[in-house]
C-alpha cells in the first residue's frame, strides 16, 4: 500500500516522543530504557524498517534518514552518560543538538513524502 500524509505524520510524532522521552531523562523525570536508543527498538528506527523500507526500499533518501536517526540517537545516548556522570548543564546543553538532528530528520522526512 502507498505511502500516505498520515504514514509520515505518523513518523513526525516518533521523533517528538523520542525527543520528549530524552528530555525527560535529562532532567530526572525518568530513568533512561535501554531501547530508547537502539535502532530497531526505537519508535522511529521501527517505522522505517516496516513501513519506508517496504514501500520505498533502499533508496538513499532512506539510507540517509537511517544514519541521521542512528547519529541522533547516539548523541542521545551520549548526553544521558553525561547525565549520569554528573555533567548535568553540559547534557541539557547538547539537546541543541538533538534539535538539530531531528531538523534534518523533519526536512528529510519532508523530501521523502514530496518525492511520491
Amino acid at each position: 500500500m502507498p505511502l500516505t500524509s498520515f504514514d509520515f505524520q505518523q513518523a513526525r510524532v516518533k521523533q517528538v516522543l523520542f525527543k520528549s522521552r530524552l528530555r525527560s531523562v535529562l532532567y530526572g523525570v525518568r530513568e533512561a530504557e535501554p531501547d530508547l536508543f537502539s535502532y530497531p527498538d526505537n519508535p522511529l528506527g521501527q517505522w522505517i524498517q516496516s513501513v519506508a523500507k517496504p514501500e520505498l526500499g533502499n533508496v538513499s533518501a532512506v539510507r540517509e534518514l537511517e544514519r541521521t536517526v542512528q547519529q541522533m540517537l547516539r548523541t542521545g545516548q551520549d548526553l544521558a552518560t553525561r547525565y549520569q556522570r554528573g555533567h548535568i548543564e553540559e547534557a541539557r546543553t547538547g539537546l541543541d543538538q538533538i534539535n538539530s538532528f531531528a531538523d534534518q530528520i523533519e526536512n528529510q522526512l519532508f523530501s521523502l513524502e514530496n518525492s511520491l
